[in-house]
């Protein structure tokens, strides 16, 4: 929109972005894992501002979670190895998702499983919620397969977005990538065959700590995904790769672009690589405003750029 200051003309830019039908206030969305259902945050930040929320990995089961440390710090990011706790699919849509909805920002579902049967049971019970969107996690353990991640190989990421799809026919479909798979357009390109409306990417690096006093991993687990700032780099370059590769191969699916994203300046970035939005993790646990703070740096970004809206972000 246009307004008049006496000889001076400027923009009040325009954040909103439509991605798979849905419509979001702004590019913003809190990531999974790192803001529970909302109501955690509840007076730490203004909650109903953001543009989504992806709630914490949600399985068909409830799951206690991992044993030992889930968190540890190291330079410039942060380790965890949380296992996916959570109360279930049947309790959360019960318990959490009317309290959710109300928050204002719009809901994604992010959906685990350990086998492609366990996906599609769970999609099935979301797909007939008032969620807008699920994100499916395939950086998970495929129980079937020696515990080998579903989004490491194309052939097995590609069956379980096609088990989901088919379960929840009529809620778009966003598939969380993992930056540890060997060939990530090849697995982009295989959930974008069996039917994924949306990209997010990317989620934890494998990595892992030793405790050099008890001389032992940190971890139970011994690993455990790695995120923060350390990563941004990284994750910035496999947005801009993984935008190239399906710009060559004629495949237009919207990409969400996450990974270590602390300021307005490191979410821009990612615009400009060729996201439509971003996910904000890691950053929200060190400074809880941090996503408002965004909002409110892109939008001065965009008047001072003279963008009026998202889709004319571009270098140059």
């Amino acid at each position: 929109m246009l307004k008049n200051s006496g000889s001076d003309i400027y923009m009040t830019p325009d954040l909103s972005v439509t991605i798979a039908g849905v419509q979001f206030r702004n590019p913003v969305i809190a990531a999974s894992g790192t803001f529970g259902y909302g109501s955690e945050y509840a007076g730490l930040l203004d909650i109903a501002s953001l543009g989504g929320i992806c709630t914490k990995g949600l399985t068909l089961r409830p799951r206690p979670g991992n044993n030992g440390v889930r968190i540890h710090e190291t330079a410039s990011g942060l380790m965890n190895s949380i296992g996916l706790e959570n109360p279930g699919i049947p309790a959360f849509i019960e318990k959490e998702l009317p309290h959710l909805r109300n928050l204002g920002p719009v809901v994604i579902a992010n959906l685990s499983g350990s086998d492609v049967a366990e996906y599609a049971e769970g999609a099935l019970l979301l797909g007939t919620s008032s969620i807008d969107m699920i994100e499916l996690n395939i950086s998970c353990p495929n129980v079937k397969s020696g515990g080998m991640a579903f989004g490491l190989d194309p052939e097995v990421a590609g069956a379980v977005t096609s088990a989901v799809r088919k379960a929840a026919p009529h809620r778009p479909l966003m598939v969380k990538l993992s930056p540890n798979a060997p060939d990530i357009s090849a697995v982009a390109k295989a959930c974008i065959n069996m039917g994924a409306d949306v990209l997010s990417l990317v989620n934890t690096y494998k990595a892992m700590a030793i405790d050099i006093q008890n001389r032992r991993p940190v971890f139970d687990s011994i690993f455990a995904g790695l995120s923060g700032p350390a990563i941004k780099p990284i994750a910035l370059r496999m947005v801009w790769e993984l935008r190239e590769a399906l710009q060559e191969a004629k495949l237009s699916v919207p990409l969400v672009g996450l990974g270590g994203i602390a300021s307005a300046a490191d979410a821009i970035e990612f615009l400009l690589a060729g996201a439509a939005a971003i996910q904000v993790g890691s950053a929200t646990f060190v400074h809880p405003p941090a996503m408002n703070e965004i909002i409110a740096g892109i939008k001065t970004y965009m008047t001072e750029k003279r963008v009026s809206k998202l889709s004319e972000f571009c270098l140059g």
